[in-house]
């Protein structure tokens, strides 16, 4: 029954996810193994993904002008709970076209998307921002998709 209920809950978020969102630019959640949120911009592709299997997250961005390459990536938060994250162990691929990080706990990141204004890409010199309108609704059914993180 709990499950039944879960499942409901999921397909809910996702109809209000796809009412609420003016912009061709929403935040998405898909339910599935892995289970994936991702939003689609003007400048860039992001999508999260958590496979239960490994389990690990996965964060990769996609910029329409390759990523050159750069010894830290960071990820810039501004809102109410803004915060910064940066790495030294993200990996570039397809000629920069595609910044993945590989993590097994990505509760900050989830935190940042979740309860802020804007996401900012970092690498070297060039900076990506992404808009968290509505991202809200799409994160809480990812975290339920995904186990408790910290």
């Amino acid at each position: 029954m709990k499950s039944v209920w879960r499942k409901l809950a999921h397909s809910a978020v996702l109809c209000l996810c796809g009412v609420l969102s003016p912009s061709a630019y929403a935040w998405e959640f898909t339910p599935g193994a892995p289970c994936k949120l991702s939003h689609s911009g003007p400048d860039a592709t992001v999508e999260l993904t958590y496979d239960p299997t490994l389990p690990l997250y996965t964060i990769a961005i996609m910029p329409k002008k390759p990523f050159e390459p750069a010894p830290v990536f960071a990820v810039i938060f501004e809102g109410p709970r803004g915060l910064t994250i940066s790495t030294n162990r993200h990996q570039l691929s397809d000629g920069g076209r595609k910044l993945t990080v590989n993590d097994t706990g990505f509760g900050n990141v989830l935190n940042g998307l979740q309860f802020n204004r804007t996401a900012t890409a970092e690498l070297g010199q060039r900076r990506l921002s992404f808009p968290l309108d509505n991202a809200a609704p799409a994160v809480a059914a990812f975290r339920e998709c995904a186990p408790p993180v910290s």
